[in-house]
């Protein structure tokens, strides 16, 4: 089913994506907000380019976006799956808890903030070029992917990478030696059973985008984590 965009509220699209169609075209988007927010069991496809929050607290939802995103994409979504064949803006998988965010291109500042897990439900988000600043800040779980891909030269991440990191981790295409990074975390070579879990990112990212993978894996990965589960403790509580 092709829905009109242009001129609709986002509240007349969520609308007409909750009819009995499971697969709909989005056509004209330009910065509608909150564009599939709480949606499963559906499969959309979006020319244009979505305002803010698209995908929130997203329950199993596949959204394309042949094009670019802005701020908050997939913010607090639990679980399915967001393909954006551009880039992002701010705050991409702010507090997502489930699911997978794929991003051909690059990401504004604090990708992943607050990113978390429980159990089974660990959120992956795949980001093919560079990454803004604060990536990762007060991450507790999940798995960052940044690739680097066609950045001409620029590191790979902003300033800040992993503040307040207290779970999950990073995983940056880079030997990340004129990276800074704070104390509590620590910042090594991907290993063997790294890399084959990276494998397995690269190889969606890939299928998806059309790059190859060989090409892509032939390149030295930095694995971050933090020291403990709760590193800053000391900050906050008194002995």
């Amino acid at each position: 089913m092709i829905i009109e965009a242009k001129d609709l509220p986002f509240r007349e699209i969520n609308d007409k994506l909750r009819e009995k169609e499971k697969d709909y075209t989005v056509k004209g988007c330009l910065g509608q907000r909150f564009i599939c927010a709480g949606m499963s069991g559906v499969s959309v496809t979006l020319e244009g380019v979505p305002g803010n929050a698209l995908g929130a607290y997203l329950n199993g939802a596949e959204i394309t976006v042949k094009g670019n995103a802005q701020d908050a994409v997939g913010d607090t979504m639990n679980g399915g799956r967001i393909v954006i064949y551009g880039s992002v803006g701010d705050a991409a998988g702010y507090a997502m808890r489930g699911g997978s965010i794929y991003v051909k291109g690059d990401a504004g500042y604090r990708a992943g903030i607050h990113m978390k897990e429980y159990r089974e439900k660990v959120p992956v988000m795949v980001i093919g070029g560079r990454a803004g600043s604060f990536l990762g800040e007060y991450q507790a779980g999940g798995v960052i992917v940044v690739l680097g891909l066609g950045t001409s030269g620029k590191s790979i991440v902003g300033n800040y990478p992993c503040t307040g990191m207290h779970g999950g981790r990073v995983i940056l295409r880079s030997d990340c030696e004129n990276i800074c990074f704070p104390d509590r975390v620590t910042a090594r070579a991907a290993s063997e059973e790294d890399k084959k879990e990276i494998e397995r990112y690269v190889s969606e990212y890939c299928l998806l985008f059309g790059e190859n993978r060989d090409e892509v894996m032939d390149h030295p990965f930095t694995v971050v984590t933090p020291d403990s589960k709760n590193p800053y403790k000391q900050l906050y509580i008194a002995n």
